[in-house]
């Protein structure tokens, strides 16, 4: 059986030349994946072109198939994202409409190309709002077909207001938020095996 392969969407507001504590975050799910042998892949939205619009491809440039290539070929898909006055990034916004833009497209059994993938959400920031984030991106991945397994989220939250980010923070040293990078992590790997020795059937969910 082919290794599972987990692609981490990072919507930090951040190109790769700087920082990104959502990053740090995810990078520590990533090490507890490849313990279960795991292929890990990290994807910084904010390098790309990324047009606006719920299309599969708005052309001119627009760069979002290049990463649908990596969602389709991925078994687990993470969205990581900061938090904004208490919101998802924008970012994580734009990249839920151009998954939902793409939902029609099907694969071999005629199903969302979505189905038989394990979505999970990560989140950093300095104020609250992370489980209103995670929420609703939760929601949204596992409407447009992806299977999410039980915890399926990991965050961390520094003091309201501003403050020290999690890698000042070393906050993946909080207990709570380690524990459920390491649930998580085993919930997303066993969930992906599942499915993949046992796919969801085609009764009911074709397009077309």
């Amino acid at each position: 059986m082919k290794n599972i392969k987990a692609l981490f969407l990072n919507c930090s507001l951040k190109g790769s030349e700087d920082v990104s504590n959502t990053q740090s975050l995810m990078d520590e799910l990533a090490e507890v994946l490849k313990t279960n042998q795991v292929e890990c892949e990290s994807v910084r939205i904010a390098d790309y072109h990324v047009a606006y619009g719920i299309t599969t491809d708005a052309g001119g440039g627009d760069q979002w198939p290049e990463i649908l290539t990596k969602i389709k070929h991925a078994d687990i898909v993470m969205v990581g994202t900061p938090l904004w006055i208490g919101e998802k990034s924008s970012i994580a916004k734009k990249v839920l409409e151009r998954i939902n833009g793409s939902v029609n497209l099907t694969n071999e059994k005629g199903q969302s190309i979505f189905y038989d993938k394990v979505g999970g959400v990560v989140v950093t920031g300095n104020e609250d709002g992370a489980k209103n984030a995670a929420a609703s991106i939760v929601f949204a991945l596992n409407y447009m077909g992806f299977t999410m397994p039980p915890e399926p989220v990991a965050y961390w939250t520094g003091e309201a207001g501003p403050g020290p980010s999690f890698i000042e923070e070393e906050g993946i040293k909080n207990e709570f938020t380690a524990g459920q990078v390491e649930t998580m992590a085993y919930n997303l790997v066993h969930m992906a095996r599942m499915i993949r020795q046992n796919p969801i059937p085609a009764e009911g969910n074709v397009k077309g």
